[in-house]
């Protein structure tokens, strides 16, 4: 066994024994889901842990378990998720501090539930929202674009720093011709807008998004209701934006108003347009990045804070994909 492999053994106690219990989950469940991802060996016993295994996986289960303890005293529940994201940032940057990454609250939804960044990319996100008055979200499904997006909205509007709430996706399969589908409008474009009512909702009360909608103060619409408007002290969220065409882009881009707040988020890999057709996204990208105001935010598999299994997942209809075009 050479120096890099060598093992190690390594007991930390905790003073507060409550929180060690917290930490080390019902039934040791957090330590033994650090434990399978490191390959080491942890064992429990009232306060205190004992850490074996090779060098460097006992020292980065070690910043796991200080940092997480770290955040139980300052109130924060720590739920077994949260061992895969404190361990997948210490992992990528071992000098990260979680309680400035995990603490940082963006709003607390009417279930009482804190909405935070979980990884070093969505507290980029975050900081560029607040400091940027257009950000671009670009990444995978699952890494939290439109969630924090529709957080910071939610939040600014409670906070009184914008006046109004703005979600919009391009009605991809319907195009502009909404009016040849069946049904109200509602019901043309709910299935298009689904997913942000989805999202609104796990934020606030129904009916209170029910009344802020029928006063106008939320509106959810699809990209092309959004021609000709000047949308002023309003924070705005394009949504799906790789489905966007050149003039799509190009018109949403030039709606932007006076005290307005404006978030465009998608995944280039995930394009439903019509072949021929380019993307809105991927052309702002390349023409907009060296615009002074701007912020580009970019996410990778990496970043996925969904069910673990979604980044296997990824990662396995990438190795299909790549096969495809060796073929």
């Amino acid at each position: 066994m050479d120096a890099a492999t060598q093992s190690k053994q390594t007991r930390l106690t905790f003073s507060d024994i409550e929180l060690a219990r917290q930490l080390f989950g019902e039934q040791d469940g957090h330590l033994k889901r650090l434990a399978d991802q490191l390959g080491i060996h942890i064992h429990a016993r009232g306060n205190s842990v004992n850490l074996k295994g090779e060098d460097e996986s006992v020292d980065l289960s070690r910043r796991v378990l200080e940092q997480l303890y770290g955040l139980l005293k300052e109130k924060y529940p720590v739920y077994p998720n949260d061992i895969d994201y404190a361990l997948r940032i210490l992992r990528k940057n071992h000098t990260a501090d979680l309680k400035k990454i995990f603490l940082d609250t963006v709003y607390i939804t009417a279930k009482k539930r804190a909405i935070a960044p979980r990884n070093q990319s969505q507290k980029a996100y975050i900081e560029a929202i607040r400091n940027f008055d257009l950000v671009f979200g670009i990444g995978p499904a699952g890494t939290g674009k439109t969630y924090l997006a529709m957080a910071m909205a939610v939040s600014a509007l409670s906070k009184g720093t914008v006046n109004r709430i703005i979600l919009t996706r391009p009605a991809v399969e319907a195009g502009e011709s909404l009016g040849f589908l069946p049904g109200d409008l509602t019901e043309k474009v709910d299935p298009y807008l689904r997913p942000l009512y989805d999202a609104l909702h796990d934020m606030m009360r129904f009916e209170k998004v029910a009344a802020l909608m029928q006063n106008g103060v939320i509106e959810v619409a699809p990209l092309a209701f959004m021609r000709g408007r000047t949308l002023n002290e309003a924070f705005i969220i394009l949504d799906e934006a790789q489905n966007t065409t050149t003039e799509q882009m190009k018109m949403f881009l030039t709606r932007i108003g006076f005290n307005s707040k404006a978030v465009v988020t998608g995944d280039v890999t995930q394009i439903d347009l019509p072949a021929g057709k380019s993307s809105g996204l991927i052309e702002a990208k390349a023409i907009l990045t060296p615009v002074t105001g701007i912020q580009f935010i970019h996410f990778t598999k990496q970043d996925v804070v969904r069910h673990r299994l979604v980044q296997d997942i990824i990662n396995a209809y990438e190795l299909l994909e790549a096969s495809r075009n060796a073929e």
